[in-house]
């Protein structure tokens, strides 16, 4: 079934190239505005990982969003008179010298500017783009990359990560539950927190921010349980969480389709009353297509998202509408995402006026915050990446939801995400998990 579905992806993507995606060598004119030729359009590059079964989701809804973006832009006129062309060269995000030709590609091609969902290699990329400077958006959520930026601001000038870096995810999490405990309700059996962590970097440095943050908390690390992708057999990993039997489970991992099989596994035989917390890989379509009614109170959080408020739910409409095939199952963070990278390098070529002269382009990105779907990016730091909300003091925080990119607490309820953390931007509230007495 899940071969199926990725399938099923891969041929829409296919089918999307006949709205002015290049894949390949070929790209057909979209029929709306005057005709151009090559020389005429402004190319954004997007370097998608869409032949590996790890990629293939965020890849896939990033972009999506993108091509939501380029056929508003198109149809009201285009960029400065100008159509809006995709190129969008296949990488294994995992590979350092598949991300790097990548990019490369991109800077044969001679575009504008590159808006890429996230890479495993993000250093290689931010080296090889430097002999096309043109400005670079992200969402790469790694600090190891942004730590890279500042060490030479100048000859990276042109790249910024559009999310907070992924050492949020553990420095707020105790800061996320004790919202929970104190304003929805919920009251832990014990204070102890049993940590499961994959061995990839992007996990590892989350487990480490969790260990700085936890010990400021009124709660306690039990135990940290290692895990090796690809997991097969969550059984061994049951066993130790029934062993521990904390109140709080955080398992810090990235694949959906192995959250889904870890949730149907849990369910079966629970660690009762326990708030179960994944990271990350619940906002992938796959989770709820593969793990179904076992996903149910399972709670998951994004230091990326399409927010709940107004204009995130207009923006979930169009999405909807353009790709019905998502309905009841969107993807909530690489979809918002590739959308936000569009309009704000859109926002920037009409300031400029001159999408040739990268430098210039970059500067008003760094200059100029811009308010998105996923909330507000803010690139005047020492990192160049979004601010975090809420402010968890470990640095480069925003004090509201407005002025920075908040993290967003997610439960499963009736089969779908609900935002149910910060309030402000809220949909629901946190409900009973079926394994709560």
């Amino acid at each position: 079934m899940r071969n199926k579905k990725l399938q099923g992806r891969r041929k829409a993507l296919k089918i999307l190239g006949g709205v002015g995606v290049t894949v390949g060598a070929s790209t057909v004119s979209m029929p709306w505005i005057r005709k151009v030729s090559a020389a005429d359009s402004i190319v954004l590059g997007v370097p998608s990982s869409l032949s590996t079964p790890y990629g293939v989701a965020d890849d896939t809804d990033h972009l999506n969003g993108t091509i939501l973006a380029q056929e508003e832009i198109n149809a009201a006129g285009g960029i400065l008179g100008r159509e809006l062309e995709l190129f969008t060269p296949d990488y294994d995000k995992l590979s350092s010298e598949s991300t790097r030709q990548a990019i490369a590609a991109c800077s044969d091609k001679k575009v504008h500017a590159i808006s890429n969902a996230f890479t495993f290699a993000p250093i290689p990329a931010m080296d090889e783009s430097t002999k096309h400077p043109c400005p670079y958006l992200q969402g790469n959520t790694q600090r190891n990359a942004t730590e890279h930026f500042s060490t030479d601001p100048e000859k990276y000038s042109h790249v910024f990560q559009t999310d907070p870096s992924e050492v949020n995810y553990g420095w707020t999490y105790p800061i996320i539950m004790k919202e929970m405990e104190t304003a929805q309700g919920f009251t832990p059996k014990n204070r102890r927190i049993h940590i499961v962590a994959e061995q990839v970097g992007y996990n590892q440095t989350i487990l480490k921010a969790a260990r700085e943050a936890i010990p400021n908390s009124d709660y306690e690390l039990a135990e940290v349980t290692d895990i090796q992708y690809p997991v097969n057999d969550w059984g061994p990993v049951m066993r130790r969480l029934k062993e521990v039997d904390a109140g709080l489970i955080f398992i810090d991992h990235w694949v959906a389709a192995e959250y889904a099989a870890f949730c149907k596994q849990f369910l079966a035989d629970p660690v009762k009353d326990s708030l179960v917390y994944l990271q990350y890989g619940p906002s992938q379509p796959e989770f709820l297509e593969l793990g179904g009614r076992a996903t149910e109170g399972f709670c998951w959080s994004t230091v990326l998202g399409v927010y709940g408020d107004e204009i995130g739910q207009d923006f979930r409409r169009k999405y909807i509408e353009r790709f019905p095939e998502f309905e009841g199952n969107m993807g909530l963070v690489y979809t918002g995402n590739g959308y936000d990278i569009a309009r704000y390098l859109q926002a920037s070529w009409e300031a400029t006026g001159d999408p040739d002269n990268f430098k210039e382009n970059c500067d008003w990105i760094r200059e100029n915050p811009f308010r998105g779907v996923c909330g507000n990016m803010d690139m005047n730091n020492q990192f160049q990446e979004a601010r975090h909300y809420p402010d968890n003091g470990f640095g480069n925080q925003a004090d509201s939801v407005e002025s920075g990119m908040s993290q967003l607490f997610v439960q499963v309820q009736d089969g779908e995400h609900k935002i149910i953390w910060p309030n402000e931007i809220a949909e629901s509230t946190l409900r009973p998990a079926p394994w709560w007495g």
